[in-house]
């Protein structure tokens, strides 16, 4: 009944966030026409950031290491703040008259449905996972949330990455325990959760073994039994294809091309 009853929550919460993006996708001058502009201030003294506006060290910095315009990021931190408001207006007190703790951040439940529902991610739970984890949350996050540095360097890769930034972001994810080697074991482990089991099978697990070896086979440049970043590369050069041969890691190119198109949208109006 508990695990019911949080899954409820989480969906509750999931359904908030969902909503405040579209909203920010689809919103108006209107809407920011209807909010009053701050009174001046008496005396000019340090200048105070409004919410929805980037500390400018962490745009300068931004501008540097992603593929984002100016007002690009200023888009995508509106979204990430009403992303993080909404998700945290949702959350639920696990006690009576005991507020829950707010996180400073996006959550792994919005990440997971903003990669479902605004660029059709639709993989498997354990590649979502490892999606969220891979992440960079280091010291620009903490308890698990996504600070908006992370976020913007994220999507980056994602929608404007080289193709050497979305191989060794897609190599990482693969990865599970970020040993530097993809492993027969985590190749069973990721392929066994993508491939649908088929009415009849005395022994699925066989058909994936033998795919692991047929997999391997094409990646393993060097013959050592496991896949380093380096066969990856190679793999992934020899054929494309190969890219996301363990689950979907990006978005196909016209959901990035949608999201871009909408948010360029969005600073024209």
């Amino acid at each position: 009944m508990a695990e019911k009853k949080q899954k409820q929550i989480s969906m509750a919460a999931s359904a908030i966030a969902l909503r405040g993006v579209r909203l920010f996708l689809s919103a108006s001058k209107a809407a920011v026409e209807r909010k009053s502009p701050p009174a001046p201030p008496k005396r000019r003294t340090k200048t105070v950031v409004p919410i929805n506006k980037i500390p400018q060290q962490a745009l300068e910095s931004l501008l540097r290491t992603t593929r984002f315009s100016k007002n690009e990021l200023e888009a995508l931190y509106t979204m990430y703040r009403k992303l993080v408001v909404d998700a945290q207006a949702a959350a639920t007190p696990t006690i009576i008259g005991q507020p829950v703790p707010k996180i400073d951040g996006i959550d792994q439940n919005t990440f997971r449905d903003v990669m479902h529902n605004t660029f059709d991610l639709v993989t498997e739970e354990v590649v979502l996972d490892r999606i969220w984890s891979s992440w960079d949350r280091g010291v620009n996050g903490g308890e698990g949330a996504l600070k908006f540095e992370a976020w913007a360097k994220g999507l980056s890769v994602l929608l404007r990455g080289s193709n050497e930034e979305k191989r060794t972001y897609c190599f990482g994810v693969y990865d599970l325990n970020s040993d530097g080697y993809i492993t027969k074991d985590e190749m069973f482990l990721l392929l066994k959760n993508s491939l649908l089991k088929q009415p009849g099978d005395e022994d699925p697990d066989e058909g994936v073994r033998d795919l692991v070896e047929l997999v391997l086979r094409k990646m393993d440049i060097d013959k050592d039994g496991k896949v380093s970043i380096d066969d990856y590369r190679e793999a992934v050069h020899q054929e494309p294809l190969l890219l996301e041969a363990f689950g979907q890691c990006v978005p196909a190119r016209r959901h990035a091309a949608t999201f871009l198109k909408t948010l360029c949208t969005k600073l024209s109006t």
